[in-house]
Formats: structure tokens, sequence, C-alpha cells
């Protein structure tokens, strides 16, 4: 079954990863690979998180072993020397997609781990590049019609929206080794002694955006 996937690594804007996990079901990826730091703003998910599972890494090169299980092919999302016309369509199998940061892009440790590479045409002169978010729905609109992923059914100008996952229920642990669960408490408790990483300086835990969201192993 071809899948799809969505690496998120030193996003600056980390409500952006909100926005992502809206684009993220609505064109059908599997799972969000958060890598590095695990705390984000929901903000702009319009409940979307409890319909795409999540799963966290502390580095790149675990994310990679990861995906490679899976049979996936890592795109990363960036205007290369090398890169192809996303409109070419240009994927064979299941594909995970990375996405730079916003000021700089990809970077070369990121780029390393990448199979190919694409980008997105742009026909006007106002910007030099897209949004993270917008990007990344472009890409994964292609992908989803390369795949023949199966359109949502609709109601009236809407999409039906699916139940929320059992699985996707509030819980109190993580499926990580015992080394992970320290990091994860000590993130915790740095947020709370200096708010929200995005810097709104809103005291908001994470275990209340991400425990509830992480696959098992």
């Amino acid at each position: 079954m071809i899948e799809s996937y969505v690496v998120v690594h030193n996003i600056a804007k980390r409500h952006n990863v909100g926005t992502l996990a809206r684009s993220a079901t609505a064109f059908g990826v599997s799972e969000m690979i958060l890598v590095g730091r695990r705390d984000f703003n929901a903000f702009g998910s319009h409940g979307s998180t409890s319909h795409v599972n999540f799963r966290h890494f502390h580095s790149l090169s675990d994310a990679r072993v990861f995906l490679k299980s899976k049979d996936c092919d890592i795109c990363g999302v960036e205007i290369t020397d090398n890169a192809v016309d996303v409109t070419q369509h240009p994927f064979k199998k299941s594909t995970a997609f990375l996405l730079g940061n916003e000021g700089m892009g990809l970077s070369a440790k990121e780029c390393e781990i990448c199979d190919f590479f694409v980008y997105i045409p742009q026909y006007g002169g106002g910007t030099a590049s897209l949004n993270v978010t917008v990007a990344a729905s472009i890409v994964l609109h292609h992908f989803g019609v390369w795949a023949g992923f199966s359109e949502r059914t609709r109601d009236g100008n809407k999409y039906v929206v699916a139940e929320r996952s059992a699985r996707q229920v509030r819980r109190s642990f993580c499926a990580e080794k015992p080394e992970s669960i320290i990091e994860m408490r000590r993130s915790r408790r740095e947020n709370a002694s200096n708010g929200f990483f995005d810097g709104s300086g809103n005291d908001v835990s994470s275990s209340s955006l991400l425990d509830a969201l992480f696959t098992d192993e």
C-alpha cells in the first residue's frame, strides 16, 4: 500500500505544525514525524491532530532508519540544482516529505538523508519562496494524485470529517525508551518555566497536546 509521511525538523514557527497537521489529514498522510523537540502549538489544526498519527525521534538518522523500514523514499521539498518539478510526479513508492526551515530551507544535514528533491514552480515575481505549510499542501496534493488516493465523500460544500480514532485519546504515557521519557520530562520542566516554544508566553503543557498523539512503537 502506498503511503505518505511528513517529516518536521527544525521548523522555526512551531504553530505551523498544527497547520501542517490539517493539510496532512486532508491529503491522506499516514503519520507526521517530529524530529527533535516534541512540543508544538496546535493552533491552526482545527482538530486535525486527532486524525493523524504522530511519531517522535530525537535525530534525523533515527527517523531515516524508521522510514526505510517502511520502504519509503525520502523526498526533500527544496529548490536544489537536481530538484524535479513536482507537477511531473517523480514518485515511485511510499514517500516521506522533509520540509525545511522557513527562513533557511533544508540544511546540509537534512539534504543528506533525502533520496531526491522536488520543487514547486512559481509564475509570479512577488516572493522568493512559499510558506512551509502552503508548500506542503501543494506537494502532498500532487502525491495523492499520483498515488490514486480515493477522494473523500462530500456533504454539500464540505468534506465529511471522520470520527475521532479510538487510539487518539489522552493518555499519560509515552511509548519510548526510558532515556527518551527522561528527556521528555526535562523538556516539560523547561516549558513550564519558560512558556511555550512559540514565544507567546502561554504556559501550555506539552503533555496536553502530545501524549494523546504519538503512536505505539
